[in-house]
């Protein structure tokens, strides 16, 4: 998977905005941090696996919580998807 477009990131507070920008294949290899985040889909649509699981998301779709020590990865479905990882370090 190619990495995404990591398009703006911005501090708001205590609290880290992630903004990305990919196309059909790209997104976030399998990784995992020591804090929890959470991950919205604003544009386009992408999954999210997680230890086993897969959610699809688009701008419908809730905000995902990804845990602090579990391995996740986001891979964009479509060309011009946006999605946010918000977290707090």
């Amino acid at each position: 998977m190619e990495r995404a477009n990591l398009a703006h990131s911005f501090i708001y507070g205590k609290t880290t905005f992630s903004v990305y920008h990919a196309n059909k294949g790209e997104g976030l290899p399998r990784h995992e941090h020591t804090f929890k985040h959470a991950t919205v889909c604003n544009a386009g649509s992408c999954v999210i696996r997680k230890e086993g699981r897969e959610k699809l998301m688009d701008k419908h779709t809730q905000p995902i919580d990804l845990a602090a020590n579990e391995w996740h990865e986001i891979e964009a479905l479509e060309d011009d998807t946006v999605f946010v990882n918000i977290f707090v370090t």
